[in-house]
């Protein structure tokens, strides 16, 4: 599949798409746009033969409130109505964790937070806490044993 430019206004919302993305978190996807619009490039919206939002609803949305007047696309033209709807879901699902380790030792916690990874609490320090066995600590936020320094 290629991808193409159109005309934002000849893209239609799809108001069947079960996911949404309210206040905060849609500001900070419009703000991630404008900051590095290449993001559109590497991950197009995806249409359908009508013009209908697939995948990408929300970014449609924000690329709109960002005044934007085109926007990548891929045209799905060859998915049967049944694999739309299963693409939908599948394009919506959040597979995965979240290595919070490796978050909080290589990565910048503010900048996490300014690209919109919901990290409340997470730049406090540990408490640490003693538990019964003297020899023992544990950290009060996460709960895992820590290694004696």
């Amino acid at each position: 599949m290629k991808t193409i430019k159109a005309k934002i206004k000849d893209i239609k919302v799809n108001t069947n798409n079960p996911r949404f993305i309210k206040d905060d978190k849609f500001n900070k996807l419009v703000k991630s746009i404008k900051e590095l619009p290449q993001m559109l490039e590497i991950r197009p919206i995806v249409v359908n033969d009508e013009m209908v939002v697939l995948g990408g609803n929300m970014r449609l949305r924000a690329c709109q409130k960002a005044g934007l007047k085109e926007v990548p696309i891929i045209k799905a033209s060859d998915l049967t109505e049944e694999q739309q709807q299963e693409f939908i879901i599948k394009d919506n699902v959040g597979f995965g964790s979240w290595d919070w380790d490796i978050l909080a030792n290589e990565w910048d916690t503010e900048q996490l937070e300014d690209w919109g990874l919901e990290i409340k609490g997470f730049n406090m320090p540990p408490i640490m806490s003693n538990k019964e066995d003297e020899n023992e600590t544990i950290c009060s936020k996460c709960g895992k044993l820590l290694d004696d320094a």
